[in-house]
């Protein structure tokens, strides 16, 4: 029975291990548990009912008021009756209603809607800082799996040839020392495969926890077909997009503020009750209707103020939309040619590493027969060591460089 419920456990790690994840699996798993996202999501939907509010505010208003109010005067103390009339009894329904012009209306609606866009535009960065944190997260975890496949790639190497030196050490073809060498370069091997294998857990779990993604099962990870995207019109880009809608913010800003000082009328109309109680109070049943005008004249200049901190604003967008453009170009123009130097760097690493392996395969059987020092094939292995993690390194930093320059043109 323990062998059986051993099989199953092996069967279950080893289908855990062959699952492979991709980079658009963690992307989409991010996506769908980030709750900055949602969160501007939400106020989006909320924003789209300001729009009806405001709507329902210009909308006749109708109001249900009650007042009533007893001064008595008890031997000549009291307040005057001219003021208070002793009693005072009030029940109306009172309807009212403001009224402004199409344009000012369209004006608040667009300030609303501003609202809506700079919102899509903040979601829209969010999620590109997502691609970008999720992206590179998955390569530093690729990495660390590249340099598990690696270590223990060249430790089972160093594993199987390592039975037969001892044989030749023990027929005195090589010195015990030597065997000793190659021994202790195998353990420290093993330690590093180790270390690489927890170091890549470690890097798939943080992936999973910035992914939102409850689980701790580590699976292998397929590579990145990062390829760089061409920015065609720097202007469609989301990062211009904000400076745009912050242009037209402030141009509607400018026309709210004139619509303040115009001048502005409103209407009102009750029925119900009202009585001092005193004369006939059967009979003071009635209504009334009235008309508002506001007219303004002077405010102190408040409006010309006004207009002129929305001119500052305004230079500081124009200012700050210079410099990002300044800032773009020249951090493009430093990822590609970062970009290059790595892709030239590989090229030239690619073919030590061929030829690296070519002399370790020829060394191992130099091995076999004795004709070869024991150190020197240490060495071949160890050049082989650092060509494959300089390798990694590059290849590592060329995905950032390609991630990096795709966050700023996608």
């Amino acid at each position: 029975m323990k062998v059986i419920i051993s099989l199953i456990l092996l069967l279950t790690t080893s289908l855990c291990h062959a699952q492979i994840r991709t980079l658009e699996y963690f992307l989409q798993q991010a996506n769908q548990n980030s709750p900055t996202i949602k969160n501007y999501q939400n106020q989006i939907l909320i924003a789209r009912i300001d729009s009806q509010i405001l709507r329902a505010s210009l909308r006749t208003q109708v109001n249900f008021l009650n007042a009533n109010s007893y001064a008595p005067v008890i031997k000549g103390w009291g307040y005057d009756e001219v003021i208070t009339n002793i009693a005072n009894v009030t029940t109306i329904i009172q309807a009212n209603r403001n009224f402004i012009t199409p344009n000012y209306l369209a004006a608040q609606l667009r300030t609303i809607d501003l609202q809506r866009r700079a919102l899509l535009d903040t979601i829209q960065l969010s999620q590109k800082d997502l691609v970008r944190t999720i992206t590179d997260q998955y390569i530093t975890a690729y990495a660390g799996q590249l340099a598990v496949d690696f270590t223990k790639e060249v430790f089972e190497l160093m594993k199987n040839e390592e039975v037969m030196l001892k044989k030749l050490t023990e027929q005195s073809v090589f010195k015990q020392s030597d065997y000793l060498n190659f021994y202790v370069t195998m353990q420290q091997q093993e330690l590093t495969y180790l270390q690489a294998q927890n170091q890549f857990e470690a890097d798939y779990l943080t992936l999973n926890y910035l992914s939102g993604i409850v689980d701790t099962t580590v699976h292998r990870l397929k590579k990145p077909d990062l390829q760089e995207v061409l920015q065609n019109n720097i202007d469609s880009s989301v990062f211009l997009k904000r400076f745009a809608n912050d242009s037209l913010r402030l141009v509607n800003e400018k026309e709210l503020i004139a619509y303040q000082y115009k001048p502005k009328i409103g209407a009102y109309a009750d029925g119900g009750y009202n009585s001092s109680l005193q004369v006939m109070p059967y009979r003071n049943f009635g209504f009334s209707a009235g008309l508002s005008l506001t007219i303004p004249i002077y405010d102190g200049r408040q409006r010309q103020l006004k207009y002129a901190q929305v001119d500052i604003r305004e230079r500081t967008r124009q200012s700050n939309k210079q410099f990002f453009l300044n800032q773009y170009a020249q951090q493009i123009a430093q990822l590609r040619k970062q970009l290059h130097a790595t892709e030239l760097l590989v090229d030239k690493i690619n073919k030590q590493i061929e030829y690296s392996h070519t002399l370790i395969i020829a060394n191992n059987k130099l091995l076999e027969t004795g004709d070869i020092a024991m150190r020197d094939y240490v060495t071949a292995i160890n050049n082989y060591l650092n060509a494959q993690n300089l390798l990694t390194l590059n290849t590592i930093e060329r995905l950032r460089a390609v991630n990096q320059i795709n966050y700023w043109n996608r």
